[in-house]
Order: C-alpha cells, then structure tokens, then sequence
C-alpha cells in the first residue's frame, strides 16, 4: 500500500435517496504514510458525519495528494441504470471515468486498486487509451488499503453533502440505507410533490420505489 498507485471507492450504492459517487485517490510513501497518521480507515467504520467532513478536508490537503470525485445524481444515475442494465456495469463505467481523470493527473501512475464488485474485463472495456494503460487490481475487502480507505471517506463526504443540501431545498431529511424510516419519506415526498418528484432523488430501479408507488396508487 506504500506504492505509487490509485485507490477507488464509492458510496450510496446502497442508500435509496441520493447519489452514486466514486472517489478516487493517488497514493505514494509519503501520502500513505500521512494518510497512515491521519487514521484514515474505510468510511462505513466512522459513524460521524461530521468526523468524515474533517477527515475528508485534511485528505485533501495532504502535500503531492491526487484526488478525483465523481457525483453521478439521482437523475443521471437513473439514465445509465436504464442503459446499462445492471449495477456493475454502471459503476464500471464511473470507476474508468475517476481512473481515467486521476491518471490524467499522475501519468506514470502504474496500478489502480479497488474493490472486488464485478469481472476487471468489465472496467477495462470501459477505459479509454490512456486508462487502459494501467495494471486494474480488484480484491475483497480493499478499504483495508490507505489509498481505498481515503477515497471512501471523500466519496461518502460528498455523498452526505448532496443529502444536506437537497434535503433543505425539499424540506424533508434524508434519511441514509433502505429502511422503513426511508420508505416513510419517500412517500412524503411522492404526497408533497407528486410521484415526478422521485426520479430526481431516488434510485428508481430499488423494490422500495415500486412499494411507494403501489401504496400510492401510480
């Protein structure tokens, strides 16, 4: 993990409301070692939201650090759901994108590391050239490397971000995960503003939007 490479992580693919976002961070000795002091662990082992704003501001500070975050909103994500078919592929193609924009940064950057959620040909097929470059490495539980576990907590702070921000806009707030809490307030949604509202802030192809709708009568 003390070796020139890219870390990537993401985070709401589970969470109903909100976006899919894919971080990525570029990691030599001398960050890993910062990153190391910092106490940079993977996102779903910090339970504070303000604790992750903080970490994520010092990771972005960090001297030689290369950051990329990609935000693919409700709306968007709904569109490359529908054309994709699947979720791996989905986040195949966000991953080559923070690939790619990192390696733009720190060209002769030879590994990119993250974790295992789909075959790497899926990754590589959606690389251009220059992606296609470097040497894609998928394992289990990969949030245990600093690089992956940094890029998790700067994807989760933008993740949180966007909750806050479009839940002031709507007036509602947005709870994280699938639970009933969750369902709850996409119905409130779906009674204050209409079932046009979800598209734009909710993952349209989870079971709990068509339980919404059902008990809606749409």
């Amino acid at each position: 993990m003390f070796e020139p490479h890219f870390g990537i992580d993401e985070s709401g693919k589970g969470d109903l409301f909100g976006p899919l976002v894919i971080a990525g961070v570029y990691v030599d000795r001398s960050i890993a070692q910062s990153l190391l002091a910092l106490g940079a662990v993977d996102s779903k082992r910090i339970g504070s939201d303000r604790r992750i704003q903080t970490l994520a501001q010092t990771i972005r500070e960090i001297p030689g650090i290369a950051v990329n975050v990609v935000l693919i909103g409700p709306e968007k994500y709904n569109e490359l759901y529908d054309r994709f078919g699947n979720l791996n592929d989905l986040l195949a193609w966000g991953h080559a994108r923070v690939i790619e924009n990192l390696a733009a940064q720190r060209p002769e950057c030879p590994r990119a590391l993250s974790d295992k959620f789909a075959h790497p040909r899926v990754i590589l097929n959606a690389l251009m050239a220059a992606g296609r470059k470097i040497e894609l490495d998928q394992r289990t539980k990969a949030e245990s490397d600093l690089a992956v576990a940094a890029a998790s907590i700067l994807a989760r702070d933008r993740f949180v971000h966007w909750l806050e921000r479009k839940g002031k806009e709507l007036g509602v707030s947005f709870p994280k995960g699938v639970s009933e809490n969750v369902k709850a307030t996409a119905r409130t949604l779906v009674e204050r503003f209409g079932p046009g509202i979800l598209p734009s802030v909710v993952k349209m192809h989870f079971k709990t939007v068509h339980e919404v709708l059902g008990e809606s009568g749409e």
